[in-house]
């Protein structure tokens, strides 16, 4: 070991940076200048750079650190970057005579005392030693030339470099610069998507992301379906593999995160994708997280890192449930991250990695290439979108104009159907078996090799296929379709290579009316509830695309769900795990299903009222009310059930206390349904008599409940919106009488001194200019120049 956040490599590792494109390797070379060395960077377009040439420029400062090479005086410097994509080149002398040029006149401006050029080719000695010669010659005083091996040994060196620069970890052996531990961590999780290693692009929202898990230990990343929110999360991982050692760890529910987690492993890296649902608001996962993220804040406190995600819209539905109190120790904005947040540059960097990784010919991407600008403006703009314009499989017929690649661009998801319905029925029933298969306690996807039950025999049968097709078809569809994924007991499952993917199936398999029974069949309980809907034929749309069930298979679909409810606890279930199941048929019923299956679901299940009238405070986090209010509005709600639950509402209204059914402020609620004007001022003069008389007892005993439970509040929410709701009604003195319960409350908890050592960091961050600056200099080379190369 060298200095703190340096690592010295074992033997000469050499890094395959000629598959980087020109672009990302200025880019690699400006974050050397500045992560190395700790210099600050300007950068200057080919047009107009006064001879630098798409340089970098700036004044050296003397850094504070090891930096890799010798002393440089401080003054003005220019560092020339130079690319090529022949592996092993050899830079000659002969290639520099433009520059000689351009350095004369930039040494007489006085903008160049030292000049550096590091470029990813090999230089021999007596190259290296003419190069100076002509520099010096030039009136240069203090010239540099660094080449690929320099650079690959400045990567292994420098963990900050790497994980600024996660793009590296695809370049080569990481055996040569990771210990045996971060080597076996980083492996795992490149091998289930060495395609997503090899074309990340570092954007602003990778930077904040690696700085909020670097300074807060926590991110959470937002955006839309297919901007590449897992890609980040993947590389954070590998980032926290290198940098700190961490053991990742990829969790589905805030659950399985609590229980994994070791306080005496300090070096653990959480990753959950779709935290509060995959493509709809799943309220159980919700709630659940609201429940366990102070046990997830003590896990990060105490050194674990915690990477969330989830689409965007999910989140806006989410995030009402998760109150305030429930981040204790975060700041939202420096932890929550917009994934879809690029520059033109980015975007343009994106598109240029996943053409040059795919598979299209050459003639096909210089046909492509005029157009790839506009390609890369095209709003809205998606990572995965960009995958699939660089495969084949999804651009049978592509019109290679403008207008074609630029509508590609935005409407591919539209143009999947196309492509589903070209696929042989051996990929149909491969497909079928993947999109059939939901999480369990220890797969994630279609196991491999496949067991062909009853159930996946039935599916494969009607689909006109057979076992072997479908194996073959599989092999077929990986990288494409697909992505074959290793679990952390060494076993392989196939996923879809991307949620869209997998909705884009989904949209063509219900106009397959001879595949969806044997579908549904094969489908375990967890895929049936979040990946299905049993909306009206004619229902819009929601976000988010769903298998939606005909009203054929209504029937069948109601005794399972049905069944699922009724369900004893099983002997592995605790008793969060068997209301998680619960709550989940709740959320189904609630969110998933129109007048005409809820109808069919009270013949199945004719007990269930009497099991949501049974609800308890917080009312708002329990699924009872919801679903009432659901049945109510499909006129299936039964007015003895209504009086019921108001009569239970009443109770907790004074009991708990519980103010939810009072808050008209946050749009249509489950109570706005259920009580009548009449109802809510019965409720009212309820709390008036019952409650406020008695508030000098009741504060001495919610203080005592709640003492030290600094991060859980009901009572006072509660009161404050009591206090809110009679000042409307111009009722002051019952809200003055309420306002002196909130004061004692207040005074009696008296929560007490936290010692804590969390401090956000005040590390002002790198500054990341170079996309602006490029910007704003008009540069006029295309960065697809070379993508036909």
């Amino acid at each position: 070991m060298s200095s703190a956040g340096e690592v010295v490599a074992v033997g000469s590792p050499r890094f395959t940076l000629h598959t980087l494109g020109w672009r990302a390797f200025q880019d690699l070379c400006a974050a050397v200048l500045r992560e190395v060395w700790g210099q600050s960077v300007q950068a200057f377009a080919d047009s107009n750079d006064g001879g630098r040439d798409g340089a970098f420029y700036g004044t050296w400062q003397p850094p504070t650190a090891p930096n890799g090479v010798r002393d440089i005086p401080p003054g003005p410097f220019v560092l020339q970057c130079k690319h090529t994509k022949k592996a092993d080149a050899t830079l000659a002398p002969s290639e520099l005579e433009d520059e000689f040029d351009k350095v004369s006149a930039l040494v007489k401006r006085g903008v160049c005392g030292t000049y550096v050029l590091l470029t990813n080719a090999r230089v021999t000695g007596t190259s290296e030693e003419e190069i100076r010669r002509r520099l010096l010659a030039c009136g240069v005083a203090h010239p540099l030339v660094l080449d690929g091996q320099w650079l690959s040994d400045m990567i292994a060196m420098h963990r900050g470099l790497r994980m600024f620069v996660p793009r590296v970890y695809g370049l080569g052996d990481l055996s040569q610069i990771l210990d045996e531990r971060a080597y076996a961590q980083a492996s795992v999780l490149m091998a289930s998507a060495p395609e997503q290693v090899t074309t990340f692009v570092v954007t602003g929202a990778y930077r904040k992301a690696a700085r909020a898990l670097r300074d807060h230990g926590f991110v959470l990343l937002l955006g839309d379906p297919a901007v590449g929110k897992s890609v980040i999360a993947l590389m954070l991982a590998i980032s926290a593999a290198d940098n700190w050692g961490c053991a990742a760890i990829k969790a589905r529910t805030s659950e399985e995160l609590v229980q994994r987690w070791n306080p005496h492993e300090k070096g653990q890296f959480f990753w959950l994708d779709d935290a509060f649902g995959a493509v709809r608001h799943e309220e159980h996962l919700t709630h659940a997280w609201a429940r366990d993220l102070p046990h997830v804040m003590s896990a990060v406190k105490n050194g674990a890192r915690v990477v969330l995600t989830s689409r965007s819209y999910i989140y806006n539905e989410a995030r009402p449930l998760l109150k305030p109190y429930a981040y204790p120790r975060l700041d939202e904005q420096l932890v929550t991250v917009d994934v879809a947040d690029l520059t033109p540059t980015e975007r343009q960097q994106i598109l240029y990695n996943h053409l040059a990784a795919g598979d299209q010919p050459a003639d096909v991407r210089a046909r492509m290439k005029p157009h790839l600008e506009a390609a890369a403006d095209a709003a809205p703009f998606r990572p995965e979108a960009a995958r699939r314009l660089g495969l084949q499989v999804f651009t049978s017929g592509l019109s290679l104009t403008q207008q074609g690649i630029t509508t590609f661009m935005v409407h591919s998801q539209q143009l999947l159907r196309d492509v589903y319905d070209q696929l042989d029925t051996h990929a149909h029933a491969a497909l079928a078996l993947t999109y059939a298969t939901a999480r369990d306690k220890a797969l994630t996807g279609l196991p491999n090799p496949i067991v062909f039950d009853a159930g996946n025999s039935d599916i494969v049968e009607r689909a006109g296929s057979t076992p072997a097709g479908v194996s073959r078809a599989l092999t077929a569809l990986t990288g494409s379709f697909l992505r074959l994924n290793t679990s952390s007991d060494g076993q392989e499952y196939w996923t879809f290579h991307h949620p869209t993917l997998r909705e884009g199936f989904a949209a063509w398999l219900a106009t397959q009316p001879h595949l969806m029974p044997m579908v549904l069949i094969g489908m375990t309980d967890q895929a049936l509830l979040s990946r299905t809907d049993c909306l009206t034929p004619d229902s819009e749309q929601h976000r988010g695309t769903l298998l939606r069930i005909p009203p054929a298979l209504y029937a069948d679909v109601a005794r399972r769900v049905a069944a699922l409810r009724q369900q004893p606890r099983g002997r592995e279930e605790n008793w969060q795990q068997y209301h998680d199941r619960e709550r989940a048929v709740f959320a189904y019923l609630r969110q998933n299903t129109g007048s005409g299956f809820l109808r069919v679901y009270l013949t199945a299940d004719p007990d269930i009222c009497a099991t949501l009238v049974n609800f308890d405070a917080p009312t708002a986090y329990d699924p009872g009310p919801p679903v009432l209010a659901r049945l109510h509005e499909a006129g299936l709600l039964p007015e003895d059930i209504r009086q019921q639950t108001i009569a239970r509402m009443t109770e907790l209204a004074v009991a708990a206390p519980d103010a939810d059914w009072a808050d008209t402020g946050g749009g249509v609620g489950p109570w706005d349904v259920l009580l009548t004007d009449g109802d809510r001022e019965a409720m009212l003069e309820h709390v008036r008599q019952e409650l406020v008389p008695h508030l000098n007892v009741m504060v001495d005993d919610w203080a005592e409940e709640f003492a030290g439970d600094e991060d859980n509040d009901p009572v006072e929410d509660a009161l404050r919106l009591y206090e809110e709701v009679f000042k409307e009604r111009h009722d002051t003195d019952t809200a003055s009488k309420i306002d002196w319960a909130i004061d004692s409350y207040q005074q009696m908890r008296q929560p007490p001194e936290e010692a804590s050592d969390w401090t956000p960091s005040n590390t002002q961050s790198l500054r990341e200019r170079m996309s602006q600056l490029r910007q704003r200099a008009g540069e006029q080379r295309s960065l697809f120049d070379d993508i036909d190369q």
